[in-house]
């Protein structure tokens, strides 16, 4: 599966801020209307990417910005996101109206996902009290100690191996309004060490009040995910569930069936997943008359090796 460009943030459409040389002449979007991508070239750029953010901040009529996309910084794979984040939670007070932010928004020749260095990226969510959406893409070099932030929404980090620290610090933080949370977790080849455990005090139910949506995906462990998800009380009260992209088979499709009832949920995503028809026709007819819309499309089965009676499955995402 590759990743690509962000085509939208919060709603609102992206828009990659020109880089230096090759402004058009042509006049920039209404501040307001547009998530603004601020971006250098991977290699041989004019500028750094503090001077590109200085530049638009000079540009645009900053106190209507209302969504901001972190692209690449450079040669990212060996310098992390560190001045960016810095650098954006030092323009706060240039930046009242902003509401959404994405920080590591690379393609696969920019940077493979797992080789994007990020950094701390809650200082992000310090300066922004007013932030509702915050996105991260790529797990290395990620840290996220427990916060308190009254405001976000959603929160959701795209990696092919997420650490285990980043799963603890944001299952002990205290995010009051967060509605929607999804996490990639990978393989441990790149970093993905979180265990099922980690998910703990996120899956017992007493964090995270209004979550309505929970992902947790691209997991190597997907089965163990899967029946740790099964019994959490948390499943009574969202009204989606995502466990796709990773190495499901039989045996965590099982666990989650008999677990707590799912027929309330408006959705169950489980597509790129390892499990037989006969799991399928199961999982179709204990679901479906109920209404939940469930994705069971894109069999991992078409990726699978074996090599000497060894079996090998694959996340959708992990290099």
């Amino acid at each position: 599966m590759s990743v690509e460009h962000l085509r939208e943030l919060d709603g609102l459409p992206a828009f990659t801020f020109p880089h230096a040389g090759e402004e058009s002449g042509r006049p920039l979007p209404d501040a307001g209307s547009v998530a603004w991508r601020v971006a250098i070239h991977s290699w041989e750029s004019e500028e750094t990417w503090a001077e590109a953010f200085d530049r638009f901040l000079k540009s645009v009529d900053t106190s209507r910005v209302r969504a901001l996309i972190v692209g690449c910084w450079g040669e990212s794979y060996d310098t992390s996101s560190a001045v960016p984040v810095e650098r954006l939670a030092a323009a706060k007070d240039l930046l009242p109206a902003l509401r959404a932010v994405f920080v590591g928004d690379m393609e696969s020749e920019e940077s493979e996902i797992s080789w994007i260095q990020q950094s701390d990226v809650t200082p992000v969510l310090d300066a922004y009290p007013e932030l509702r959406v915050l996105g991260v893409r790529g797990g290395s070099g990620l840290a996220f100690p427990a916060v308190r932030h009254e405001r976000l929404r959603k929160l959701y980090v795209e990696s092919g191996g997420l650490p285990a620290g980043v799963v603890r610090g944001i299952g002990a933080s205290e995010l009051a309004a967060l509605e929607h949370l999804e996490l990639w977790l990978g393989v441990p080849e790149y970093g993905g060490d979180a265990e099922a455990a980690d998910l703990a005090p996120l899956l017992s139910g007493t964090r995270f009040p209004a979550l309505r949506h929970l992902g947790l995906c691209n997991a190597e462990i997907q089965d163990e995910i899967a029946a740790a998800v099964a019994s959490s009380p948390l499943v009574a009260r969202l009204e989606s569930l995502d466990l796709s992209m990773g190495v499901l088979t039989d045996e965590g499709a099982a666990a989650l069936l008999d677990g707590q009832p799912l027929t309330h949920l408006s959705s169950l995503d489980l597509h790129h997943n390892y499990l037989s028809d006969p799991m399928v026709r199961r999982i179709t007819d204990a679901l479906a008359p109920s209404g939940v819309e469930v994705d069971l499309s894109s069999s991992g089965y078409e990726d699978e090796d074996e090599l000497d009676g060894e079996v090998f499955r694959y996340t959708a995402v992990a290099e």
